[in-house]
């Protein structure tokens, strides 16, 4: 016959268990053994982590256009036909000659009839700086 034993302690070890091996507390005396959920701690952090590189792609993005959209700027203004040097501060106009070549002049589109395709500015780095296009009708100071 065997001896009754309480149910809240492991004792076979004649079968191969040992109290000191089960992933769960032998007695009631014992902390609490639980096993961390990393599943879900992974999930958040690919999630946290791709929601940070998504935001900077979209940063770089943004930055990639802006230096597009000013490169082409410049392109189109030093291709454009003057015949003076520019001065690093001074405000210019672009405009569309009858003949179709773009040509840079100091007189506003105000004071003319012509078709304006921009005002700029020259700064120290000699990049052309859009003040105003043709689409926009305030300056982008």
């Amino acid at each position: 016959m065997e001896k009754e034993r309480p149910d809240n302690v492991v004792f076979s070890e004649e079968q191969g268990y040992h109290a000191n091996l089960l992933p769960y507390s032998t007695n009631v005396g014992a902390p609490i053994i639980k096993v961390d959920d990393v599943v879900s701690w992974k999930s958040r952090g690919i999630s946290n982590v791709n929601k940070e590189f998504e935001n900077k792609f979209n940063e770089l993005k943004l930055q990639y256009q802006a230096l597009m959209e000013e490169y082409e700027w410049n392109e189109l203004v030093y291709q454009s036909k003057f015949s003076f040097e520019p001065v690093i501060g001074e405000i210019y106009h672009l405009y569309r000659g009858e003949d179709g070549v773009n040509f840079l002049s100091l007189i506003g589109p105000l004071e003319w009839n012509r078709e304006h395709i921009g005002t700029f500015k020259l700064n120290s780095e000699r990049k052309w700086i859009v003040l105003r296009d043709k689409e926009s009708s305030f300056p982008k100071f």
